[in-house]
């Protein structure tokens, strides 16, 4: 019982995380521009690495100035394909941000545990208050999204929309990003982006049930990585990265089979 009481803010951090990114990873995977995930989600990581040098009690305010930059950067992506290949673009953001959050954090006397840090972030130690009020910032979101569902969906499908809905777009993303890095860390909030999304896309190309076949797989590789993790005493991010990259190949596998079955 203890166990489970301990485990249930955890938990609920993920579903949140799960319900929210998967939905953006339809997004993602569609426009093509899988590792915009991780490049956005390090750029902030510099603002956090910047609040780590010069005082903690700017992190939120640092990695949303951070995030929203990054937003208006990727907000420019299609003008940016004319020019150059986009993912190409996209790794140069990435490599950038990684570069520059190393030198910040190499003048931090804990720089190494930081960076571990940004990567895995602390998920197993959520507090009440972190789940409640991510809670608040995913479902003001999801309104906003809900809101204006058609325009998103022909920004992405049709490749029709202003700039400031592309705008809209990613930094209502960078916002989601800001609480997911903050509380789950990269690795994991980039697999929880990518990975339930493409397990649905094996199956369907309805953005509804991609959606719902990456709920439920997301959901269910959740709970076990937690109860692993807890009771091998492992880093939890990477288990649960670890249990959807597998479920992911396992069910590709099959998938192949059953292809070559037919």
């Amino acid at each position: 019982m203890d166990a489970i009481n301990f485990l249930v803010y955890p938990f609920l951090a993920c579903l949140l995380l799960i319900v929210i990114h998967a939905y953006f990873g339809i997004h993602i995977l569609q426009r093509g521009i899988i590792f915009v995930d991780l490049a956005l989600a390090q750029f902030i990581g510099m603002g956090i690495a910047l609040s780590f040098l010069i005082g903690e009690e700017h992190g939120t305010v640092l990695a949303l100035a951070f995030a929203l930059i990054g937003a208006f950067i990727l907000s420019l992506s299609k003008r940016v394909s004319r020019l150059v290949n986009i993912e190409a673009f996209i790794g140069v953001l990435y490599i950038f941000s990684v570069s520059a959050a190393i030198l910040i954090l190499d003048r931090s006397p804990h720089g190494l545990e930081e960076f571990k840090t940004i990567l895995n972030g602390n998920i197993i130690w959520v507090t009440p208050h972190e789940v409640f009020t991510t809670f608040l910032v995913y479902g003001a979101v999801g309104l906003l999204h809900f809101a204006l569902r058609r325009h998103f969906l022909a920004l992405t499908y049709e490749g029709k929309g202003t700039a400031l809905l592309e705008f809209l777009f990613f930094a209502s993303f960078a916002v989601v990003l800001v609480k997911s890095v903050k509380m789950a860390g990269i690795l994991q909030v980039f697999s929880f982006l990518v990975i339930p999304a493409l397990i649905g896309r094996l199956y369907s190309l309805r953005p509804f049930v991609i959606l719902m076949i990456g709920w439920i797989v997301g959901v269910l590789i959740t709970i076990a990585g937690i109860a692993l993790s807890y009771k091998l005493d492992a880093p939890t991010a990477p288990v649960i990265v670890a249990g959807l990259a597998t479920a992911f190949f396992v069910l590709l596998a099959v998938k192949a089979v059953r292809q070559k079955g037919e």
